[in-house]
Formats: structure tokens, C-alpha cells, sequence
């Protein structure tokens, strides 16, 4: 495996792992200690080569089709994570729950599902925007404005969010 090839495959592996929130760690944790930090990080390094049959399992973990960790399959070519929208778990814990509620019970649920409980931020992916939006009968952009008036939400969230809609 050329160089280039292994650089670029590790930056799609890394893309597919931040995209779902997980760190070196969090990926040595969820998987009970089958992908240690340390394989996965030579991985995205591209200092180590993965075999066909190690990349197949790696995509299984993450719940991606192989061809997703490929170079050059993703479409627009891109191997950069979209931007990170960020909850303020402060924030939203001061807001009234027949407001919030719903929100709060789906950051719980993400929060339970990564074992993250630091109870300061969240990020969430596109996914979980739209995901609330159909929750709150509302666009995502509608969303993220109300978001962003309670001050849950980064005013650099209207960003992410214009950038995902015009994609």
C-alpha cells in the first residue's frame, strides 16, 4: 500500500470515527478492548498498513459499508467530518422543560449511549439535528435559530447547518 493511499484511507478512517463522536479511547472502550487506540491511531496515521479482512471488521464497528472507509468513494470526494454542532448541557438544563424536554431526553439518551457523562457539552451530528427537527415540527435551520436563542447552541452552528443544507 503506497504512502499517499495509507494517508488517505487513515484520513477517512478518522472522519467515520469522529463523525460518531468517539475518540482513540472511545473507540477502545465501546469495542470492550477488540480495536486498541493505539492500532486504530497507527491506522489514521497511516502508519501501519489493514488488511482487507481487518478493514471489513472495522467498518462492521462503526456501522458503515466498507467502501465508506475507501479513498476517493466518498461522494464530493470529501474526507473531512462536517462541522460539530455542540450543545451547552449547562445551558439547556436552565431552560423550561415543556420546551426543552424533548431535547433534554435525546441528549440523555445519546449521552447513555457513549457513556459520556461530563454534563457540560454534547456534540451531535447532522443526523441528531435533523432527527429533533422532525421532533420539534420544525427545518433544521428553524431549530438551530430557536437552539441558538436559548443558548444551547454557538451562534457558528448557522454555519454548519447553511453548509450542510447547500450539500
Amino acid at each position: 500500500m503506497s504512502s499517499e493511499y495509507a494517508k488517505q484511507l487513515g484520513a477517512k478512517l478518522r472522519a467515520i470515527r469522529t463523525q460518531q463522536g468517539l475518540s482513540l479511547h472511545g473507540v477502545e472502550e465501546k469495542s470492550q478492548g477488540r480495536w486498541k487506540a493505539v492500532v486504530v491511531g497507527s491506522y489514521e496515521r497511516g502508519d501501519r498498513a489493514v488488511t482487507v479482512q481487518r478493514l471489513a471488521e472495522l467498518a462492521d464497528f462503526y456501522g458503515v459499508p466498507v467502501q465508506e472507509l475507501l479513498p476517493g468513494t466518498t461522494p464530493g470526494g470529501a474526507a473531512e467530518p462536517p462541522p460539530k454542532l455542540v450543545l451547552d448541557l449547562e445551558r439547556l438544563a436552565t431552560v423550561p422543560a415543556e420546551k426543552a424536554g424533548p431535547l433534554q431526553r435525546y441528549a440523555a439518551t445519546i449521552q447513555s449511549q457513549r457513556g459520556d457523562y461530563n454534563g457540560k457539552v454534547l456534540s451531535i451530528c447532522q443526523d441528531d439535528l435533523r432527527t429533533l427537527a422532525v421532533i420539534y415540527d420544525q427545518s433544521p435551520s428553524v431549530l438551530t435559530e430557536q437552539l441558538i436563542s436559548w443558548g444551547v447552541l454557538d451562534a457558528d452552528a448557522r454555519r454548519a447547518v447553511a453548509s450542510h443544507e447547500e450539500s
